[in-house]
């Protein structure tokens, strides 16, 4: 029985003798495409191959990709752990044709691959082919269905319908028609009695696809019409997982060895066994899923947090926490305990694993850790709802209660449905779910962008000229219209361009557009990149798109831009000296203003370090080092050199490198010619963001200037308050020192005061029905009001109520009352009283009923408020 690294490694030998080129995986996290978060497919590192916008370097690729699909068009998080097939993030085995072989190629070596080398039963296999579509003037692939005869009998060649059978990018861009090959993994009587071909795409656990051919040949324009693509492409995906199934011989995608080890040892953690009970066996799939998710987003440089992506991976994590919590009975963090196991499995094949291990397993830990403590105080507050919904003899938490819960909290729902159910309590589900889709509205209509077609003016591919030009003459190249949370700007793609489009965390330049015929002159207000090209935004579009342009960058917000940039890596380099080596870059963002940098390591940088690493820094920069640029540098000599590689980054096979001396970096951004141009760096702020990642901001050049302008001028500004004294921070902490005794004194003064008036009230108090009643009326600060009230307590602490009606110096008036404990055993409760007399000053308020005060509008009302306090005491 092959393994599942054996499939792995023999799908690319296959397709390596078939002349395809094998690249590695990309990045599972996506960090500069604003269409997705996540890799989903095999195809999203050539997209821009796809769309044209890229000349093929290779025009046969294979590979086997990470993926995540959990969001979005392909949502699966709430199937996994309760089937057997679908997962968060799976493998892709795929092969591309970009405008070489087509369908004949495609279908003939897949069945090849499947049946001669792999050995799979042919009589299990069925193909589908696309039946046609009248609507779009779309006949049935019979070409496909064709070349399927050669292998297939006719009755496992199934049509399948536009959902099915018709792949498309988006709402537009490349489409066309697919061929989808599918398993029966039924026993032979389940297949004599049943035919397979009637279970095709119908949701059968054991009758599932294993492979989708896509054959693009159509493009979609906005209007929803099709044009020929004018090269052809072949986009294949084989789900790894499922195809390790078919060949082991098992019925579930968990019962082979991608997941049996991690099973196994969630097994040996949780003391529980897998195979005996249904839902232990869904949660233990559920976090041998999840872990795979987590660990790998955490390896590509992406962290749990709230927002995007990161919510995605926090969302998944959680979830797993939560099976785990529920029918595992792990109350303590475990599941960082896995990733070792996942090392054994994976790490061959994707090295990051262990390079990461303790990145992974921290930041795993203290998720865990933090979501159970989430786990706890969700409990209180569903255990306070259900009390207060009883207290009113209602059987039904709101669902605007469990939505809140959810939401703001991170409290699953079926947990609240859990303990309800235990309760014996409902919840409104109907009112959840419509706090939900309200919320999903409001979330689609934040991100809702509408586009039209593009426009093409000339013919071509961009050229990226902005590490050596600022300006350049060009041309519009395509452009359109795009409207976004009710604005609407222009993208536009010039054919030669100064423009750095926003990537890497270094921000897009700004600048404009001149006509150089008319002299008209539009702002371009950023730059994106979008599918592996810039895209250079504005407001308006020239008068004439066709004309000749002239592209000018802002070049003193580029300088800053620049200055920041190489900072970073200066910084790095000096965190990396002072620290050790363990420190890597974990992110960053560069602007013209400042400059944020991300980096591993597990604990806090101390401010004699932080002195270093500035200090080093700073060096660097006032020996003015040159910049040493290598471009298109094939990256094994740019790592024989020294650069470091960032994991979670795509690198093609040729690289840029930037150094500066020690400081070498492979890197695509803009850097200074040298580092004297920074002027100085100063770090601003360190903190935590993970753990064991810790991040550091920093100001360069003017930015500093500015500091230590405003710095000086506080220091004027103090030193003239202490009447210009040389020493001015002994000055300062004299002045401290003796507003600390003077502070003293007051408070001396005011707890004599309050002492002195305490004995006065208890000497004046009357006795009621048994009760001591010390009051107060007049004008009186409200701090000694509720110390005296304090004070007759424990000078008096037993029968003992104490009642004040006084206002304050501004006539505002205050109800006070004070109960003793015992007289609260026996029903008497100030917060009820004080409620009801505090309607004579025109106000409210409440507390505890030992205490409570109210204030109110109307101070000619107290007299009446003191009787209302008095007399539910005499009653």
């Amino acid at each position: 029985m092959l393994t599942a690294k054996e499939i792995r490694k023999s799908f690319k030998d296959f397709f390596e003798s078939k002349g395809h080129h094998i690249v590695p995986s990309a990045p599972m996290v996506i960090k500069d495409d604003p269409t997705l978060m996540f890799t989903n497919a095999g195809m999203n590192q050539f997209k821009d191959i796809i769309l044209g916008n890229k000349a093929a370097k290779y025009h046969r690729v294979a590979d086997s990709q990470k993926c995540l699909r959990v969001s979005g068009k392909h949502n699966d998080l709430e199937e996994v752990g309760h089937d057997t097939y679908h997962h968060t993030m799976f493998e892709m085995l795929g092969n591309w044709s970009f405008g070489d072989y087509f369908k004949k190629e495609a279908i003939d070596w897949a069945w090849e691959f499947l049946v001669d080398v792999i050995g799979l039963n042919p009589e299990r296999l069925y193909a589908t082919v696309f039946e046609g579509s009248p609507a779009e003037g779309l006949g049935r692939d019979d070409e496909a269905a064709a070349i399927w005869e050669k292998h297939l009998p006719t009755d496992h060649i199934i049509n399948g319908n536009k959902h099915d059978n018709f792949w498309e990018m988006g709402d537009t861009g490349p489409c066309g028609p697919c061929s989808e090959i599918h398993i029966d993994l039924r026993s032979d009587a389940e297949r004599a009695e049943v035919s397979g071909a009637s279970l095709v795409n119908k949701d059968h656990p054991q009758v599932i696809e294993i492979w989708n051919l896509v054959f693009m040949q159509y493009n979609r324009l906005a209007d929803g019409s099709l044009q020929p693509l004018p090269a052809k492409v072949i986009d294949t995906g084989m789900g790894f997982e499922r195809l390790c199934m078919a060949l082991q011989g098992k019925t579930s995608n968990y019962d082979t060895d991608v997941f049996t080890p991690l099973i196994n040892k969630i097994a040996q953690l949780s003391g529980k066994e897998y195979g005996k009970d249904h839902e232990v066996d869904v949660a233990m799939r559920v976090v041998a899923d999840h872990v795979r998710t987590i660990a790998f987003s955490i390896a590509d440089s992406q962290l749990p947090s709230n927002a995007k992506a990161g919510y995605v991976i926090r969302r998944i994590l959680r979830r797993a926490v939560r099976y785990a919590y529920t029918f595992l009975g792990q109350k303590s963090a475990f599941m960082y305990r896995l990733i070792d196991t996942l090392i054994e499995s994976m790490g061959d094949a994707y090295p990051e694993l262990p390079a990461q291990r303790d990145l992974i397993m921290r930041v795993i830990k203290e998720e865990e850790d933090s979501f159970l403590r989430t786990l706890e105080n969700g409990i209180r507050m569903l255990d306070d709802a259900i009390a207060e919904a009883q207290a009113k003899g209602e059987k039904e938490i709101s669902g605007k209660q469990a939505f809140v819960l959810y939401d703001t909290y991170g409290f699953p729902l079926d947990l609240t449905e859990l303990i309800l159910k235990e309760k014996g309590m409902t919840l409104d589900q109907t009112g959840f779910d419509a706090e939900m889709q309200a919320q999903k509205q409001r979330a689609r209509s934040a991100a809702a962008v509408e586009a039209t077609d593009w426009v093409t003016v000339n013919e071509g591919e961009q050229q990226f000229v902005g590490y050596d030009l600022d300006v350049t003459e060009t041309n519009i190249l395509r452009y359109r219209k795009v409207k976004q949370k009710n604005q609407e700007y222009y993208q536009i793609v010039l054919a030669t361009t100064p423009f750095y489009a926003e990537m890497g965390g270094q921000c897009g330049d700004r600048g404009k557009l001149v006509d150089i015929e008319t002299g008209e002159s539009i702002e371009i207000y950023d730059t994106k990149r979008e599918n592996g090209m810039g895209v250079h935004l504005s407001k308006v579009l020239p008068a004439n798109p066709a004309s000749s342009f002239r592209a000018e960058i802002d070049r003193e917000n580029r300088m800053a831009i620049s200055c920041n940039h190489t900072a970073t890596h200066l910084l790095h380099q000096a965190l990396r000296e002072v620290l050790g080596t363990h420190v890597e870059q974990k992110g960053s963002l560069v602007g013209p203003h400042s400059l944020r940098f991300d980096f591993s390591h597990f604990q806090k940088v101390t401010p004699e370090e932080l002195s270093k690493v500035e200090r080093l820094a700073n060096r660097r920069v006032r020996m003015a080092i040159p910049l040493d640029e290598h471009r298109e540098m094939p990256i094994a000599e740019a790592r024989a050199m020294g650069a470091m590689a960032l994991f979670g980054e795509k690198y093609g096979e040729e690289v840029r490198v930037i150094k500066y001396e020690d400081s070498v970096e492979l890197c695509g951004g803009t850097h200074v010619s040298n580092t004297g141009n920074i002027g100085m760096i100063k770090i601003v702020s360190e903190s935590s963001i993970a753990a064991g990642i810790r991040r550091i901001e920093a100001i360069t050049g003017s930015a500093v200037e500015d500091v230590f302008d405003e710095m000086h001028r506080t220091l004027q500004a103090v030193g003239s308050m202490l009447n210009n004294a040389p020493d001015v921070v002994g000055a300062l902490r004299k002045s401290l020192d003796d507003n600390a005794d003077l502070r003293r004194q007051a408070e001396e003064a005011f707890n004599e005061r309050v002492a002195v008036m305490t004995e006065k009230v208890l000497e004046t108090a009357e006795t009621v029905n048994g009760i001591k009643v010390a009051s107060m009326r007049g004008v009186r600060i409200p701090d000694i009001v509720k110390n005296i009230a304090f004070g007759v307590r424990a000078k008096s602490p037993e029968s003992t109520v104490f009642i004040a009606a006084t206002r304050d110096i501004t006539d505002k008036p205050l109800l006070t009352m004070m109960v003793t404990e015992d007289l609260v055993k026996g029903g008497l409760n100030a917060s009820a009283i004080i409620r009801s007399a505090a309607k004579a000053i025109k106000g409210g308020g409440g507390g505890q009923p030992g205490f409570a005060q109210a204030g109110g509008k109307d101070a000619d009302n107290l007299e009446a408020a003191f009787e209302i306090m008095r007399d539910a005491i005499v009653k």
